[in-house]
């Protein structure tokens, strides 16, 4: 008689704010913050895939430090998008596990490539985050397919496209309902739109229905408001909040004016320096 395997399951790492050094803060703004975010780590009774392994020396070392204290045989790390807040603490998780794979999608693979480029990192991420990143960055290994298997379970790696930023994947584990989304959902913090444009807001549009069509019941953003539930409602809120911007952004003449209509809007959320830099990108 054939033993079921047992669920897959799942817990999210929220790493804090950081400070990012920038001179063009918003108005009234101290000290401009990076905002929380998740790596989320997904297990069965021996194994697990960790998905988007953070960025700073700091991080990666606490997030290899909870990762043991599961217990789990790491076999996969996934990186969702080539942003370097997702993938630049890979170099040192491997150091833990160098049994474990780091994989990305293609596109991804080579975004990854660009953002850990010298010139990239010295250019903006050392001077972002002077003494905090790791010197050697691993860059993933380009999957041949769409699955990463997990216990005999099926992680599928769906492609985006252009969310808030190109190439962009998320992670559906369709056995238990969960979607690790990246960066194509967030969750009450101000959406990064620094690589925005209205054709690319229309693509991210199309790829937040194709996701809640998906009908996921937990969605882990990958960046969140710490305490905020994982509930599918974000992909409906992060939509509302595109067509804000684009609405504000029509209608503004300046990026004073579009950063004020979108606080008006969307007051609570977390980081308004992001939208701060969205509005200049936007505005010039």
């Amino acid at each position: 008689m054939s033993v079921q395997a047992a669920p897959l399951r799942w817990e999210v790492y929220l790493a804090p704010p950081k400070r990012v050094l920038t001179a063009d803060l918003a108005p009234g703004e101290q000290r401009r913050m990076w905002p929380p975010t998740a790596a989320t780590l997904i297990y069965g009774a021996r194994d697990a895939v960790l998905v988007d392994p953070l960025m700073t020396i700091a991080e990666a070392g606490a997030l290899a430090d909870w990762v043991a204290a599961r217990g789990k045989n790491l076999t996969a790390i996934y990186a969702t998008h080539g942003h370097a807040d997702h993938f630049f603490g890979a170099g040192m998780l491997l150091d833990r596990y160098p049994e474990a794979r780091l994989v990305a999608a293609p596109g991804v693979v080579a975004h990854m490539q660009r953002q850990a480029a010298p010139e990239s990192i010295a250019s903006v991420w050392n001077m972002r985050f002077p003494g905090q990143i790791p010197d050697d960055l691993a860059i993933a290994e380009a999957l041949a397919g769409d699955v990463i298997e997990l216990e005999g379970r099926e992680l599928l790696v769906v492609d985006a496209g252009h969310t808030d930023t190109g190439q962009a994947t998320y992670l559906h584990v369709p056995s238990v309902g969960l979607v690790v989304a990246g960066d194509v959902v967030y969750n009450d913090v101000h959406l990064f739109l620094g690589e925005s444009t209205a054709e690319r807001r229309r693509q991210w549009l199309a790829a937040l229905d194709a996701l809640e069509a998906r009908g996921p019941t937990v969605v882990v953003a990958g960046h969140k408001r710490p305490g905020a539930p994982d509930h599918p409602r974000i992909i409906g809120e992060t939509r509302a909040y595109l067509c804000d911007f684009a609405a504000a952004a029509a209608a503004s003449g300046s990026t004073l004016e579009l950063y004020q209509r979108m606080l008006a809007l969307h007051p609570g959320r977390l980081n308004p320096g992001t939208l701060w830099h969205s509005a200049r990108m936007q505005k010039g």
